[in-house]
């Protein structure tokens, strides 16, 4: 259901409910309208019918000395053709043959201007070159690709820029040049060879019980 028939709705109910107490000013003052609005309405329900109490739908004015649409219409394409051009310019070149020899004030292409947003050269060269629509945000850089080299050994070769020994539990050092499988070279000096790096053969050694033991009879220190 839409407003206005909800309108028409309480307009028909007014009347019903002057029927009812067969007092108008009560049942104005019941409903909340003046009673000179009822009577105007009477008037028109005993004159047309009830459906002139449905709510008109309200247009402006057409005038009789109005441009019509299609000659707007010929003035904002001659405009955004020719943004330069101020309304004495378009008047008079839209008076030429062959611009179909629309007669038309400089005031009256001002007007038609106004009304479509195009008064202003600033507004035309603006929506002829795009300058109306916003500009995109500009995309952030991509994050450096970070990687992780293995060789088949077990071994980790490079993890951005940093050589890092065996698995084993070797101390890694740092370099600014990784190995030759990588395609981009950095200058300075080269890593460690993984071959250099000492391998234990055993477990990792364990510092020596504390308090150590007297020495033997022998004369040594026994752990």
């Amino acid at each position: 259901m839409t407003q206005d028939d909800l309108l028409y709705r309480f307009r028909l109910r007014v009347f019903a409910m002057a029927g009812e107490l067969g007092n108008v000013r009560a049942a104005c003052r019941a409903m909340g309208i003046h009673p000179s609005t009822y009577y105007r309405w009477k008037r028109q329900l005993d004159r047309y019918g009830p459906e002139i109490l449905r709510p008109r739908e309200r247009r402006p004015p057409r005038m009789a000395n109005a441009t019509s649409v299609l000659v707007e219409q010929r003035v904002v394409a001659f405009a955004l053709g020719h943004p330069g051009f101020g309304p004495a310019r378009i008047a008079a070149e839209l008076a030429q043959p062959r611009w179909g020899g629309i007669t038309l004030s400089t005031n009256g292409v001002w007007r038609v201007l106004r009304r479509h947003g195009l008064s202003t050269r600033a507004k035309r060269y603006g929506l002829v070159a795009g300058y109306a629509a916003p500009p995109q945000p500009q995309r952030p850089a991509p994050a450096p690709e970070r990687h992780l080299d293995v060789d088949h050994a077990g071994q980790l070769v490079q993890l951005d820029c940093f050589c890092i020994g065996h698995l084993a539990g070797t101390k890694g050092t740092v370099c600014n040049t990784p190995p030759s499988t990588s395609p981009r070279p950095i200058p300075g000096p080269p890593c460690r060879s993984p071959a250099a790096t000492p391998r234990r053969s055993g477990p990792a050694p364990w510092p020596a019980p504390w308090p150590p033991t007297w020495p033997s009879a022998a004369g040594s220190w026994s752990e």
